[in-house]
């Protein structure tokens, strides 16, 4: 296991996030209470022929991170998403909605996340025995939705300038494609892409679906970008002003930034606090 950056955090002031997707597992501590927040970084190897739950229980053996006392942990659900206007929430019924807008597993169990300065609630799925050896382990343990981070981050930084703004962030073999206007999400959509060609295609179609004008507004790309260099000329064939976010730049070289591997909605918790 890669275990990266320094281990001078207090026990009492160590917090644990635990990443999980479709692909990958990963463990991280985070120091919250400091500026520059300290970050230990241990992605896991993810045994194929297994579930995830059974991965996890493999790993509390045998992660260092996870032998450790926290005083808080977080685990980052990153799954399928539906995006529920504040004002037409009711926490009995997501269930039924997140069944007739996405393919649930009959082992899932639905979570939900409130974000107020979105007037949005994310409603996702994580399956029961992986929640359950979390809620075993980590007794009052928070799931979050892994967007979460990414999308506030990124809601207060659209409000720099003048020009809409379409951001799209490549990860876990998924392009997550967002606008906003004003406090609300303006567009909001997950895509899997097996081919950077097909990340193109989306970014490219939901630009001419939200009609944004090439010759003014602004499209921003981050994470774990296919093909970065032949992705930002085939943009600029079509848009005037495409861009890669730099994580490193953006958040003045931050410890977290400087991790390999470290998905940019941690890496954005880190620096962000949330």
């Amino acid at each position: 296991m890669d275990l990266t950056a320094n281990n001078n955090i207090p026990p009492l002031r160590r917090r644990l996030v635990i990443r999980v997707s479709r692909y990958s597992l990963s463990f991280s501590t985070v120091d919250m209470t400091t500026g520059d927040c300290p970050v230990l970084y241990e992605p896991y190897t993810v045994k194929s022929g297994i579930s995830m739950a059974a991965n996890l229980r493999e790993a509390l053996k045998t992660s260092g991170l996870l032998q450790r006392d926290y005083h808080r942990v977080t685990v980052f659900v990153d799954a399928p998403v539906l995006m529920v206007p504040t004002d037409l929430f009711s926490e009995d019924d997501c269930a039924m909605l997140y069944d007739h807008s996405m393919n649930r597993n009959a082992n899932d169990v639905i979570l939900h996340n409130v974000l107020p300065d979105l007037n949005a609630v994310a409603v996702f799925a994580l399956n029961k025995d992986l929640k359950l050896v979390i809620d075993d382990n980590y007794p009052g343990a928070t799931f979050v939705c892994a967007m979460s981070p990414v999308w506030r981050y990124l809601h207060q930084r659209s409000f720099v300038g003048t020009r809409s703004k379409l951001y799209g962030y490549f990860h876990d073999r998924r392009l997550d494609i967002f606008s906003f206007s004003q406090r609300r999400f303006k567009y909001c959509n997950s895509f899997d892409v097996a081919h950077e060609r097909d990340a193109l295609y989306y970014l490219l179609y939901v630009w001419k679906q939200m009609m944004l004008k090439p010759e003014h507004d602004e499209m921003h790309i981050v994470g774990d970008i296919p093909e970065q260099e032949w992705m930002l000329k085939e943009l600029r064939h079509y848009l005037q002003r495409a861009y890669v976010i730099s994580p490193s730049g953006d958040f003045n070289r931050a410890p977290a930034t400087q991790i390999k591997g470290m998905p940019y909605d941690l890496v954005t918790f880190c620096v962000k606090g949330r």
